[in-house]
């Protein structure tokens, strides 16, 4: 009797002292990923009702680069173009005039889960998900599920939504029906004729194209540089730019330390950057140069007698998490006077920081100055946070980017002429050299370019309504978008699912066990979706989850 009432005490205690960790665990494991890269306009909205490209329904502000990205978020870029780098490894990247929502960047039993949807535009995305990992992106007419390293493209337009893989495989899902896709292969679906898609041979490739594998290339050879200067296995986000801009050398005690190119011995690690209020973490230093994600959310600064001021990666090792900082810097104050110390990798919560002896960076307004010295009748008390006030200014605000008409066909820039799908009332016009939207669907034959109907494509069977099309290589004029077009409504992305929690989808569209993970209203997206905690913070990528693909 006294050993099962010992074993309900006991009980009773671990569920005590466990519950309030979930409860952190929670509110800690917030997914953040990296806009690493900015070329020309681009702009993005925290939160928005219904559709973030009508006026007045969301608040536009100008992006900075490294700018943290969160789950509701939406960028959009205007004659520029964007990189967005994923804490798992995945990278997307946008080309001008497109909009992308983040929709879900959740967690679930360890896995990362990333549903995005493109509102309009042209997008590549680079994947490679890790065992229990999902990425999906929604376009206009369909989803696109990757579970193994894959590179491919979306474009949503007026008239229809089109991808193409480049790399790997794929699966499109509409209509809870799921289509695989191999390279090379595409999948085109007119708005007009939604219930019917062609699938062919992918477009070849364009200026986007030739950019985006550019940079996949070049980012996979200087994270494989910079990598061997880190014991862990595990992906994080921005190691490829320090190789690229700086230089790591062996510091006594503390292994490997890194520099960027032209630092001085007076550099300061602060000077160069700006601030930016995160929902959970406050303010959020943004360092404006291209290396500047990794050592400011990361790791320790050391001061060095020889170099100056030095990035430690201290915490980044075999199975453990990694932390992320809004800041590598301890908050001080004394009096009115607010500062910042650089993090030392000995640093402890709470405690002087190590660093203090080298004097505090004032913090006034939004800007850092030089160093002050400590004098010796001053006592400087650590903060948690910024105190109130202490950062004062606000968001550059935008204009919210425009809704620009295209049509698959104006969008094919290749001069690859495309065949319309049978049946479509969006049809083109010779005499007005542009599609139009017919009232009655055009009763025409069959090109004789078209096979019809498909029963497997490359050895891979098709849903009874695809359609097979070889495309030809006659010039064609593009056709002029019709303003009169309304813009379709975004989809919402279906459950994401899991191979590990169950069967995947089958060809039919049925979900198996793995499936989970409700919609979000889409009218709002503050809030997160439903999903359980980790073991590992996500941000660091270096946790006990796995680490997601690299892009080699």
């Amino acid at each position: 009797m006294k050993r099962f009432i010992c074993s309900i005490g006991l009980l009773l205690l671990a569920g005590w002292v466990v519950m309030p960790s979930v409860a952190l665990a929670d509110a800690s494991h917030a997914r953040i990923v990296r806009l690493s890269l900015i070329q020309g306009d681009v702009r993005y909205a925290r939160s928005f009702h219904d559709d973030p490209l009508a006026e007045g329904n969301a608040t536009w502000e100008q992006a900075a680069l490294n700018l943290p990205l969160r789950e509701g978020y939406v960028l959009a870029t205007g004659s520029g173009r964007a990189e967005v780098e994923f804490e798992s490894g995945a990278m997307a990247f946008l080309s001008g005039n497109t909009v992308l929502e983040f929709y879900d960047l959740s967690l679930h039993d360890g896995g990362r889960i990333t549903r995005l949807v493109l509102r309009q535009g042209s997008a590549s995305f680079y994947v490679n998900p890790a065992n229990g990992d999902y990425f999906s992106v929604t376009g206009g007419d369909f989803t696109v599920e990757a579970s193994g390293r894959t590179t491919f493209r979306v474009d949503n337009f007026d008239d229809g939504s089109t991808v193409k893989v480049q790399r790997g495989s794929a699966s499109v899902l509409r209509n809870d029906h799921s289509t695989p896709l191999e390279k090379g292969q595409s999948l085109s679906v007119h708005a007009g004729n939604a219930g019917d898609s062609v699938i062919g041979r992918a477009a070849e490739n364009d200026d986007f194209d030739r950019w985006v594998s550019g940079r996949i290339q070049s980012e996979a050879a200087a994270l494989n540089s910079s990598t061997q200067f880190v014991n862990s296995p595990y992906y994080t986000a921005g190691f490829a730019d320090l190789y690229t801009y700086g230089s790591w050398f062996s510091m006594g005690g503390f292994g490997n330390c890194w520099r960027p190119f032209g630092a001085g011995l007076g550099w300061s690690p602060f000077s160069f950057g700006d601030w930016y209020l995160d929902p959970a973490f406050g303010p959020t230093f943004i360092g404006s140069a291209q290396w500047g994600w990794l050592p400011y959310h990361y790791g320790g600064w050391i001061s060095s007698p020889m170099y100056g001021w030095c990035w430690n990666p201290v915490g980044f090792g075999f199975g453990r998490p990694v932390k992320w900082h809004p800041v590598t810097a301890v908050w001080v104050h004394t009096g009115t006077k607010v500062g910042l110390v650089p993090l030392h990798p000995l640093d402890k919560g709470g405690k002087t920081p190590v660093n203090i002896g080298k004097g505090v960076y004032p913090v006034q307004g939004r800007e850092i100055g030089q160093p002050l010295a400590i004098a010796s009748t001053e006592k400087w008390t650590v903060a948690k946070q910024a105190p109130k006030g202490t950062l004062t200014g606000g968001p550059v605000t935008s204009a919210a980017p425009p809704r620009v008409s295209r049509t698959l066909y104006a969008g094919n820039t290749t001069g690859r002429a495309m065949t319309p799908v049978a049946g479509s009332s969006i049809t083109y016009d010779p005499q007005e050299h542009r599609f139009v939207n017919a009232n009655n669907p055009p009763n025409r034959a069959i090109a004789s370019n078209e096979v019809k109907p498909p029963t497997a494509v490359m050895g891979k069977d098709l849903p009874p309504n695809a359609r097979v099309t070889q495309p030809t290589n006659a010039p064609s004029n593009p056709a002029v978008p019709r303003a009169s077009l309304p813009a379709r409504p975004a989809m919402t992305p279906p459950p994401a699912h899991t191979s590990g929690g169950g069967s995947s989808r089958s060809s039919s569209g049925s979900s198996g066990g793995g499936a989970w993970g409700g919609s979000r209203s889409s009218g709002g997206s503050s809030g997160s979706s439903s999903s359980s905690s980790s073991s590992s913070h996500p941000s660091g990528g270096g946790g006990s989850g796995g680490g997601g693909g690299h892009p080699r």
